[in-house]
């Protein structure tokens, strides 16, 4: 062979002019032990001990999955299906058809908290095992049901260690209080159903009876009533499906995703404030680190910090850590270890092309480029030029109808005009709940907020509205000490069209005057697509890909924010969304819509719990102490 590099296979086969005629006697044992290495490969060693919580959920889904067909369909009870089921762990008696539901679907419900590692779901699923060791063997007499709930212990208590992520804040009461309010609604719902049959009826049961039938039917068991024909049966399925529904809502909100509380302290915010200050002019996004319903861990040295909410159980993080950038993977390990204490999927939205690079460094996590966020340099912005003729028409036209516009610092203004800023804000906002997250303050003339900027446009009417002459409002946080970035945007349905891009340039043109040299617009979500996708030459797929956004943009403003942000002439800053696998990218986007406000799952307004004070997270408190305790 001449030259390069040689092929595996030249050097790797054997040749009987590379062998010797007479081996070493010690090569004999290296054979060997290569032979024995390479059988052993072949020989089942058991799960890895990470991928118990799975293998373990999975088998609780299958045994629940077969329990519900137990129950639900009476035509298994004689069949294979049905024989098989008695042998599983938590299959019933054919005399408790409601009760082998409900265990089925606390197995699976159980599943989904075995599979993120929660301690409360191993600590059920070590009782709820036994327990159906006890059922077999007094319902079935089966030995092999009793074996099998026993051997499933097995990994459970074996790898114990794999569950102990902590519980989601507030999941417990949440579910304390469906169980009261559900089983309140069984029970009287119950007495009806016991009650519709008179006809069928045997006797004249008095109150206390039916009470007590209806209790005992919502754990799958016969009571002292009793009826002709299959009336018996009819009951006792509506009886053991109001307790299958109340035991599936409690165990669901005990074992998902919740939204934590707003846990940002006063003291979280006075320290969040000092890094601002010092640091707040490396990202645009730092000021929305201030939002009071995020959570927040600081690096070891307190120099840096990462905030987040905890939404549908991804711990959601948006922009760049706060602080100094040295101390930045401290905070980035800190947050990590919450993720994984609770077992939160952790995820980034929203952070620049150096806190991409760190939070994949930190933690090999994945990167994906989300969008673009639009910024004006002050001093390269003018309305002169062909290309800014459109902004130009509009504003002057605007302007000829009596607007004018106004722009001053939050602390410039007094408390009634603030006032009537943020009632107009709230009258304005066109949708039920507040939109924003990763771009928006969620307040407005809070007085710890005084350095914030506030564009508004009057025009004196004829007949004044409720808010007198105030026609529309622009919001503007700082961007460390010479920058701004809009948080919102608000105006009257009744002014005429414009009134964003009149305020933008009004703000754009006082900037000078007020120390602001840059200006952050809105975020252009996959804006290169959408820029690329219009070009001449792009390909059929770049095309169809921007087909999609234009019809998505019906629902979420994809194009329309990308073409406003456009008009202004800006530079181009991507923004990135960071991961941790592929497969968890739906459901990030579904907590990003949340989190934004564009999607809505919470429960009906009369079953929310009241707001609690702030007050941090046990294992932050506990990483607290004992950070004190290494420092003392």
């Amino acid at each position: 062979m001449s030259g390069g590099v040689p092929i595996r296979s030249d050097r790797l086969a054997p040749s009987a002019d590379r062998q010797p005629k007479d081996a070493h006697p010690g090569a004999a044992p290296g054979i060997l032990r290569g032979v024995l290495r390479g059988v052993l490969r072949g020989v089942p060693r058991g799960p890895h001990p990470e991928a118990v919580p799975a293998l373990v959920a999975r088998a609780c889904t299958l045994v629940g999955l077969v329990d519900i067909a137990a129950g639900v369909f009476p035509r298994f009870r004689n069949s294979r299906m049905h024989a098989l089921a008695e042998v599983l762990p938590g299959a019933l008696g054919p005399f408790a058809a409601a009760l082998s539901l409900s265990v089925g679907v606390l197995l699976l419900l159980l599943a989904h908290g075995l599979r993120r590692r929660k301690r409360r779901a191993w600590r059920a699923a070590v009782v709820l095992l036994p327990a159906g060791a006890i059922a077999q063997f007094t319902y079935r007499h089966s030995l092999v049901g009793v074996l099998i709930s026993l051997a499933l212990l097995v990994p459970l208590l074996r790898h114990r260690d794999e569950f102990r992520a902590l519980p989601d804040p507030t999941s417990r009461w949440r579910a304390l209080t469906n169980f009261v309010l559900m089983g309140a609604g069984s029970i009287v719902l119950g007495l009806v159903v016991v009650s519709v049959h008179p006809g069928r009826m045997v006797g004249d049961p008095s109150l206390a009876d039916r009470l007590e039938h209806v209790i005992y039917g919502l754990f799958g068991f016969e009571g002292p009533v009793d009826y002709a024909g299959s009336t018996s049966w009819t009951v006792a399925f509506s009886l053991g499906a109001l307790g299958l529904l109340t035991a599936i809502t409690t165990v669901y909100l005990a074992f998902r995703p919740e939204h934590p509380a707003a846990r940002l302290t006063d003291d979280d915010e006075a320290r969040l404030r000092a890094l601002l200050d010092r640091h707040g002019g490396r990202d645009s996004l730092g000021h929305f680190a201030l939002r009071r319903d995020k959570a927040v861990v600081f690096s070891p040295s307190g120099k840096a910090a990462v905030t987040y909410r905890v939404v549908s159980g991804v711990m959601l993080a948006s922009g760049d850590p706060i602080g100094d950038v040295e101390a930045w993977p401290g905070a980035i390990e800190r947050f990590m270890d919450e993720a994984k204490a609770h077992s939160w999927t952790p995820a980034v939205m929203g952070c620049s092309e150096t806190g991409a690079e760190v939070w994949t460094r930190e933690t090999g996590l994945d990167a994906l480029e989300l969008g673009d966020e639009a910024v004006v340099d002050v001093a390269d912005f003018s309305l002169a030029g062909r290309a800014m003729r459109n902004v130009r028409q509009m504003v002057k036209r605007i302007e000829r109808l009596g607007y004018e516009t106004r722009v001053r610092r939050v602390r410039d203004l007094g408390e009634a005009e603030l006032d009537r800023i943020r009632r107009a804000a709230e009258d304005w906002r066109g949708t039920d709940t507040e939109r924003g997250f990763s771009m928006a303050l969620g307040r407005i003339g809070d007085p710890a907020d005084g350095d914030c900027l506030i564009a508004t446009a009057h025009k004196a009417d004829e007949v004044p509205g409720p808010y007198g002459d105030l026609k529309a409002v622009l919001h503007f946080v700082p961007w460390g000490p010479d920058g701004a970035s809009l948080d919102l945007m608000r105006r009257d349905r009744s002014a005429d069209p414009g009134m964003n891009e009149l305020l933008i340039v009004a703000a754009l043109q006082a900037a000078p005057r007020l120390g602001v040299r840059q200006v952050s617009l809105n975020f252009a979500m996959f804006r290169s697509a959408l820029a690329r996708g219009e070009k001449i030459g792009a390909g059929p797929v770049l095309r169809a890909w921007r087909g999609l956004l234009v019809f998505l943009s019906r629902w979420f403003q994809i194009e329309s924010l990308y073409k406003f942000n456009a008009k202004f002439r800006p530079r181009w800053e991507p923004r990135f969304v960071v991961y941790a696998a592929s497969r968890d990218l739906p459901r990030i986007g579904l907590a990003a819509m949340q989190a934004e406000g564009f999607v809505d799952l919470a429960l009906p307004r009369l079953l929310r719990r009241r707001a609690k004070a702030p007050a941090p997270c046990a294992h932050t408190m506990r990483s607290a102490e004992h950070s004190a305790r290494s420092a003392a």
